[in-house]
């Protein structure tokens, strides 16, 4: 028996063995999957974002990335065009550095010629400087409008040398229009629309024989204006003549348009072709404010009361005086309380007297003739006065009378042939005005 199963033993002990070995086989397969198994569910845990949780804190890390040097190869020879407007408080040396200029020649050039410092004293925020640049940062040229004129500053360098001149400027004429509302004073209404002061000081004038910008504005008052601007390289330079224009005065409207029929026939005139330029402006300073009327008054240096016979107008020293109308100078110079004092003498029976002048326009002497709206001389505080102010008075036959009440006489209106002309250039300027009223009313509703 005991030899069968040593028999039977044997013959099965290969298979046993093979067995053995698959069962290990196995094994270590179960533990591979399973070891694979375990390190996806890690690899899940590791990728599975979590919600954030209150009391959780958030860090962030910023560091700074070395970047390789880049080396630019910069061309002595190459020629760069650059532009660059003027910032508010700019120097030219700032100015320069913006653009990229590294050139000590140009810097003493500037300070030194006489042209060149024309740029260093004219610079005005927000125009634009042109310049050509070399690549080692030479300057090479510069070109700058020069503010309030049709002119523009131009600097160039040949070979070693730099020279700089003025030229006048091409420019290109364009239609603008604007209105707006007063709400405190006629400036401060222009810009608010971005209407340029020499337009509003215009609109002053047109109207001033019928409007006192001193005394009359009203808040709520209304203005349309059609106007020329001057444009060169598509930047405005300066603002032209005002073709047509509309004012609003306490209720009252009043239009004009400007006609030139040629054989000295120009000016403003209303749309029935009357002429708005009467022969006294009712204001000889452009703004003011007046500090003492005609009437009674208590003198400040005589110290008892007599009669006020003109306007007083305070404003600052050296403040332009005009001539209110055409006429002769019939006395300038020097006169007791009056101080430095100008009289003019228009269409035989009217005079009007300027006092307390700081000074006289240059040239001007008795027998000199002069135009409405010339400068005469400037506001000061000679002879009897306690502060700087412009003594103005209005005669009629050597009678005084209140320049703010006179009634003032007018112009002779167009007729015929004129009449026509300036009806075919008005339509089309009092369509515009209309429109923008049209327009406003539109946005109103």
């Amino acid at each position: 028996m005991s030899l069968e199963k040593t028999r039977i033993l044997a013959e099965l002990s290969p298979e046993l063995s093979r067995l053995r070995g698959n069962r290990q086989m196995h094994r270590w397969l179960l533990a591979s999957t399973a070891a694979a198994s375990l390190l996806s569910v890690v690899t899940s845990f590791a990728y599975a974002p979590r919600a954030f949780q209150p009391g959780d804190t958030v860090e962030t890390v910023v560091e700074q990335l070395a970047l390789p040097p880049q080396i630019v190869a910069v061309d002595a020879d190459a020629v760069f065009s650059r532009e660059d407007r003027v910032r508010p408080g700019d120097t030219v040396a700032a100015l320069m550095r913006r653009l990229g200029v590294d050139d000590p020649q140009a810097d003493a050039f500037l300070r030194k010629d006489p042209v060149g410092r024309v740029f260093q004293t004219r610079l005005r925020t927000g125009r634009t400087v042109s310049a050509r640049i070399g690549g080692d940062g030479q300057l090479r040229a510069l070109a700058y409008p020069l503010p309030g004129t049709d002119r523009e500053l131009i600097l160039n360098r040949t070979g070693d040398e730099l020279s700089a001149a003025e030229k006048l400027l091409t420019l290109e004429t364009q239609i603008q229009t604007r209105s707006g509302v007063i709400r405190s004073s006629l400036f401060a209404a222009a810009d608010d629309v971005g209407l340029p002061d020499a337009v509003a000081i215009q609109l002053a004038e047109i109207f001033g024989a019928e409007i006192d910008f001193h005394t009359d504005l009203r808040r709520g008052d209304r203005f349309s204006v059609v106007y020329e601007t001057h444009r060169h390289d598509g930047r405005e330079v300066k603002a032209g003549r005002v073709l047509a224009a509309e004012f609003v005065n306490d209720g009252v409207t009043r239009r004009a348009v400007w006609f030139d029929g040629g054989h000295g026939v120009s000016g403003y005139y209303t749309p029935e072709g009357r002429s708005l330029k009467k022969a006294f402006l009712r204001s000889p300073l452009e703004f003011s404010r007046i500090s003492s009327g005609f009437s009674m008054r208590f003198h400040p240096i005589l110290r008892k009361w007599r009669a006020h016979k003109g306007v007083d107008y305070a404003a600052p020293i050296g403040t332009n005086v005009r001539a209110t109308a055409d006429g002769v100078v019939e006395f300038v110079g020097q006169q007791r309380g009056y101080g430095k004092f100008v009289v003019l003498r228009h269409h035989d029976r009217y005079t009007t007297a300027y006092g307390h002048l700081n000074g006289f326009a240059s040239g001007l002497r008795q027998g000199s003739r002069v135009e409405q709206g010339e400068v005469i001389g400037y506001v000061g505080r000679t002879g009897w006065a306690t502060g700087p102010h412009l003594h103005y008075e209005f005669r009629i036959a050597d009678v005084h009378q209140d320049p703010l009440s006179v009634a003032l006489p007018i112009s002779v209106p167009l007729s015929g042939v004129q009449l026509g002309a300036f009806r075919s250039e008005a339509e089309p300027l009092l369509a515009r005005i209309a429109l923008m009223g049209s327009a406003k009313i539109a946005r109103a509703e």
